[in-house]
Order: C-alpha cells, then structure tokens, then sequence
C-alpha cells in the first residue's frame, strides 16, 4: 500500500476525487463532608521524582452502603464498584507510567473503611500507595462516587474527590479519580477524562467508507457522528469541546464543516470547490486554518470560524504548503512544504510572517503538531519507513517514538506528554489509533469496533 503522506500531490489529487453529551460532573460531599483537591507533586513517603513509577499501588473495588440497582449498564451499585475499580486501574496501567494492582485477588474494604483503611493488613503487601472509594445511588438515578488516595507507610491520605455523575457518565467519575491519582503522584496534569475524535474506516482498500466518529479516551462510549455518505476527514476538537472541525467531501466538493456536540447538527465554515486539506482551530478558537490548492499551488489560509468573510492567505511561495498547527500561545504556526525540494516542517508567525525551515535531519517530514505544553513539535518522519518523532520547536533534539511501517498523524494528549498516531498494517491497509508516551517504551494499541485512522486528542473535559 503506498503511504498517505508519501506524496502531497497524489494526496491532493485523491482528495478531489474523493467519493462521495455528557453532563458535567459537579462536586459532591462525600463522607468525610467536604473534598479536597490536590494539584502538588509526590509527597510523603516517597519523594523522589524518580521513584514514583515503580510505587506498588493497590486499587480495590469501590464499596457501596448499599447495594441497590442502578440505572447503569454496569448494574447494582456492587457491581458498579467493580466496573469503576477497573476502568481506573485500567488508565493507571495503560498509560504505561504505573504498574497497579487489583481490584482482583486483593482484599475488599466494607463501606466504613474507604475513610479509615486498615492500613497493617496492606503494609504486609508491600503496597506503598492505597486507592479506595465508594458509590452511592440517589432515589432519582443520580451517582456519587468518592475516590481516595493514601499513602501507606505514613498511614496519610494524599488526596479525596467526589463527583456526582448520571447513569450514563459513571464511567466519568472513574476517569476522574485515575486523574487525581496521576496527578497526585506524578505531578503532571491529567488526561484520562478526556475523549478522542477519529475517522471509522470500512469497505475494501479502493473504497473506504469514512465516518466522524469519537469515544472516551480508553476507547469506551464509541459513537459515529456521520453516516458515510460522505468522506469525512481530519477531525479536531474546539477548544471548549463544544464543537469538532472536520473536511467533508459529498459530490467531489470539499466543504469544512464545525459539528455541534449539543445539538447533533453542523455548520459550514467554508466550501472552497478546490482540494482542500487539514482544517485545525486557533487555541482561542476564533480562527480555522486550512491548506487550498488552485492554480497550481497550495497555500495555507485562515478564516473566522463564525464562517463566512475572506480567507487570508498565510503562505504565499511556491510549491505546496500544507498542515498548520498553532503554538499553544496562538503566536505561531508549525506547517509543512515542499519549497525546499523535498516535504520539510516549517514554522511562521500567525499573521504568515517570518516562515522559515526547522527540519534539517535527513529524510522528509510531514504532519507536524504542536504540544499542549509547547516545548515540542511531533511529526512524522519520511524515511524509508514512516514514523512517529519528536522535536524541539527550533528543530533541535529529533528522536523517534516509533518504528513501525507505517506511523503517521500525530496528535498529543492534553497534558503533552503522549502522542496518538494510526498505524497502517504492510499487507491489509488496515489502519489502527495506538498511543506511545514520550520515552518510546511504553506503546498501546486503542481499542475501536472498525479500522481507525485521523485521531485527534480532545482536552480534558470541562
């Protein structure tokens, strides 16, 4: 299968021819009557940052007072326990940093333990930190669900939150508490409550349906937003996740479209009637950029995304310019060209000014992509092979995260410190979202009920 970045000009010429809510969780009290929310760094008995991944945590299944149904697919309050025990070990230990233990085959605490543990009974186990929680059921099908932190040699709690979340959000609450847990330990921001927009992928290789679709950030909660009818392409969240931007093609005319999650309806943005690529928001999500060819070129221009007025041409050389990704800061874009001869990564100003090449390392280089953090540029690496790498935002420091056949489409979690990409099979075209985090080491395959391609990491829910 030939690669889909290998050459921007056959990717243009495919694109023209392209056939045709959750509630907002909100604190609760739990039984302790009050929460404390802690952003710091390790402390406690371990505070050596290089010793926080190899702490032995124990997570055991969340107690209940009660165990009465709920209107959960996870059913009782019982079994919810267990189901929200395991979607937070399960984050602990997918994000590849920590190496929890249980709920299985460790020991269950009754309800008036979550707030007082038996701390002798997890010393013996060697458990340096404790997560313990609970959940309860209100009469009108409303969840409260605490989480706790302890440490275990101090006999200290670290860190408690509550949330109260809808049947249909309780996985939510379960991603919250991996959160505070992460964060807690770490000291880096969370990600776990967040979801990812990606493009569903059917039908044979030379006639791929392509549909918007998006799930949790475990791969959980999948839902098409699109039917097929249309190609869809290129998705990216808003930056209040209200909305997702997205290339739509329907009769060979390409249109960019902003898809309203609330309402289930969409809106255009713009409808070039020449092959266009890569629509991506402003991080104060006033503006939409966007690659145009026509005439023999391509540009890249912005326009508001209210929708409607002229587009502003950013670039203006020769060749095909393409991509475009903000700094977090909204002061410069990182973009790709061909200028030189060759596809290399570029970076301008955001009013198109002072566009100059940082890729000098060999080999091409194509889909770039700022981090949340803004202290590096993913992109993907042309080099025989195609894969995932890194570098600095002046194009010093390159180093692979991957080394696959065929890795491409980077986009980085919200805290920045794990890049998503899909990943094309040699022999079946089958495409595939994985995530690796930045030491390379620890890759992971996300789960999706159809071929997967296009990720985009949305930012941790409001």
């Amino acid at each position: 299968m030939t690669p889909r970045i290998l050459s921007l000009v056959s990717v243009l010429a495919l694109c023209a021819a392209a056939p045709l809510a959750a509630q907002d969780t909100a604190p609760a009290p739990d039984a302790g009557g009050g929460l404390v929310s802690d952003d710091g760094g390790l402390t406690g008995s371990v505070s050596d940052e290089s010793d926080w991944q190899d702490l032995g945590i124990a997570i055991t299944t969340f107690a209940t007072d009660a165990d009465v149904p709920t209107q959960t697919n996870a059913g009782s309050t019982s079994a919810l326990g267990r189901a929200l025990s395991q979607v937070v070990a399960a984050d602990l230990k997918n994000n590849g940093l920590f190496k929890p233990s249980g709920p299985a085959g460790l020991p269950q605490p009754a309800f008036s333990e979550i707030q007082t543990p038996n701390f002798p009974i997890w010393s013996v186990r060697s458990t340096d930190m404790l997560v313990q929680g609970y959940v309860r059921a209100a009469a009108n099908g409303q969840l409260t669900v605490g989480c706790y932190l302890y440490d275990v040699a101090l006999k200290q709690q670290l860190a408690k939150g509550g949330w109260q979340v809808g049947p249909a959000d309780w996985r939510r609450a379960a991603h919250k508490c991996a959160d505070m847990v992460y964060s807690r330990l770490s000291g880096e921001s969370p990600f776990f409550d967040s979801k990812i927009a990606y493009i569903a992928e059917t039908g044979p290789k030379d006639h791929r349906i392509k549909r918007l679709a998006v799930m949790d950030s475990d791969g959980a909660n999948h839902r098409y937003l699109t039917s097929g009818q249309a190609t869809a392409l290129t998705p990216r969240y808003s930056p209040d996740y209200s909305r997702i931007l997205y290339l739509s093609y329907l009769n060979g005319q390409p249109s960019i479209y902003s898809y309203d999650l609330a309402s289930n309806s969409q809106k255009l943005i713009v409808r070039t009637g020449n092959p266009t690529m890569a629509p991506r928001w402003s991080p104060d999500g006033k503006w939409v950029l966007y690659s145009m060819s026509m005439g023999g070129r391509t540009d890249i221009y912005r326009i508001s995304s209210a929708g409607g007025g002229t587009p502003q041409r950013l670039t203006n050389g020769p060749g095909i310019n393409i991509g475009g990704s903000y700094s977090p800061d909204g002061s410069r874009i990182v973009f790709e060209s061909d200028r030189s001869g060759s596809q290399q990564i570029y970076v301008m100003n955001a009013d198109g000014s002072n566009q100059h090449r940082i890729s000098f390392f060999g080999g091409r280089a194509a889909t770039p992509e700022w981090s949340p953090r803004g202290d590096q540029i993913a992109f993907t690496h042309i080099a025989g092979n195609l894969r995932i790498a890194v570098m600095s935002p002046d194009g010093r420091g390159m180093r692979y995260l991957t080394n696959s056949w065929q890795d491409e489409a980077p986009t980085w979690s919200p805290n920045g410190r794990i890049v998503q990409f899909f990943r094309t099979e040699k022999n079946s075209g089958i495409t595939s979202i994985w995530q690796v985090d930045l030491t390379g080491r620890n890759e992971r395959k996300l789960p999706t009920p159809v071929g997967a391609s296009d990720p985009a990491w949305g930012p941790v829910r409001p």
